[in-house]
């Protein structure tokens, strides 16, 4: 591994083990506030179809958001890693009736099968990210699979920022200097933390 691949190795698992020892009642407190600061912006009250993610490796918990968003009669969703779309991520509705399993990294997402109709980012109009680190310029280091980037590429060469909306969600402690960010790395246009909603500039 060169010097960069290293330094993203060392910081992922320097922030993964901060996160999984936070204090669950500190996780529980961050949580609602992020929830709280978010319910108030333009943005999400402007949006009707929302991505969600549920927490994995200690992330922080966007549960408390999403059942604000059932309340105000938002769709949701969930990411899936679906049967025929190789290392791409889809989308299927989530209600709190949706039943759920655990994929083979242990993170829930909707039951479904190959008959399943799964759909695409690209009618959306936020996708909460989750992230391991990000920067003060949008930059954001994920687990290192790859599979939002790869799943958002068509938003690589865009000049404005149009839906979905890509809004990472984190703890304030996440945030670095700054990032290496590579070729294929997809920007964020905001991130949400428990001290509320960030939104970059990229112009």
């Amino acid at each position: 591994m060169n010097t960069a691949t290293n330094a993203r190795t060392s910081l992922r698992s320097r922030m993964r083990q901060r996160r999984r020892r936070l204090d669950p009642a500190l996780r529980r407190r961050y949580a609602q506030q992020l929830a709280s600061h978010l319910a108030r912006s333009r943005l999400f009250q402007k949006s009707r179809k929302i991505a969600f993610y549920l927490p994995n490796d200690g992330e922080i918990d966007l549960r408390p958001l999403l059942e604000l968003a059932w309340k105000r009669k938002k769709r949701c969703y969930l990411p899936v890693l679906g049967f025929r779309h190789g290392r791409s991520l889809w989308f299927l509705p989530c209600t709190p009736r949706t039943p759920l399993y655990r994929n083979r990294f242990g993170i829930e997402e909707p039951v479904h099968t190959r008959r399943t109709r799964l759909f695409n980012p690209r009618s959306l109009d936020i996708i909460f990210m989750p992230l391991v680190a990000f920067d003060r310029q949008g930059n954001r280091l994920g687990m290192g699979g790859g599979f939002y980037d790869r799943t958002l590429a068509y938003l690589q060469h865009r000049r404005h920022w149009h839906k979905p909306h890509l809004i990472g969600s984190a703890y304030q402690f996440q945030q670095v200097d700054a990032l290496d960010n590579r070729v294929w790395d997809i920007p964020l246009e905001g991130v949400a933390t428990e001290n509320g909603l960030r939104i970059f500039s990229h112009d």
